[in-house]
């Protein structure tokens, strides 16, 4: 940048050479500048670090909170197997369309397969005949068992013969896992 004289003559190649006191205040601005940039940066990892402990223990409430249920609606199709039975002259359980017909179970339970709150419920019936009587089995089982996304870790089980509710946190459960609190 040119400067002009006391005569209106310009000189060509002199520009003006910043003070010390000009580098001084660039240095400071450049300073506050990353220490910002360093205090945001650390600002957001912390909140990162915040947000995926709070995310990984609500993940784990959450398949706690299911296996809850789970065992719930079982002790629940167990007490209402018992009405069904009852009132079809002990003579057959319901599957859980049959058991919805007659206003057991919730409609959360339609269908040969239900899921609800992350479990999958699967029924067998046992009709009865000359050797066999009555029964049914419930199964329920968590529809992702493993990894983020895991809506629970144990399998439980659960049949007419008498009414415990078997666990296994591998595999599906049967009568031959052991009842559930052992």
């Amino acid at each position: 940048m040119p400067v002009t004289l006391g005569r209106g003559e310009k000189c060509k190649t002199f520009t003006p050479r910043p003070n010390a006191l000009d580098l001084r205040k660039w240095a400071m601005k450049r300073n506050f500048f990353i220490a910002g940039l360093v205090t945001t940066s650390i600002l957001i990892a912390i909140v990162g670090i915040v947000i995926a402990v709070g995310v990984t223990g609500w993940k784990a409430a959450v398949r706690s909170a299911n296996e809850a249920a789970a065992v719930k609606s079982l002790t629940t199709i167990a007490e209402q197997q018992k009405m069904y039975y009852n009132a079809h002259q002990r003579d057959s359980f319901g599957t859980f369309d049959e058991m919805l017909a007659g206003n057991l179970l919730d409609t959360r339970f339609a269908g040969t397969t239900p899921v609800v709150d992350g479990y999958v419920y699967n029924m067998r019936i046992t009709l009865k005949s000359t050797t066999l009587p009555a029964g049914f089995s419930v199964n329920a089982d968590p529809e992702v068992t493993e990894g983020f996304s895991a809506t629970g870790k144990n399998h439980f089980y659960l049949d007419s013969g008498n009414n415990t509710i078997h666990v296994n946190n591998t595999q599906p459960a049967t009568a031959a896992d052991p009842p559930i609190g052992q």
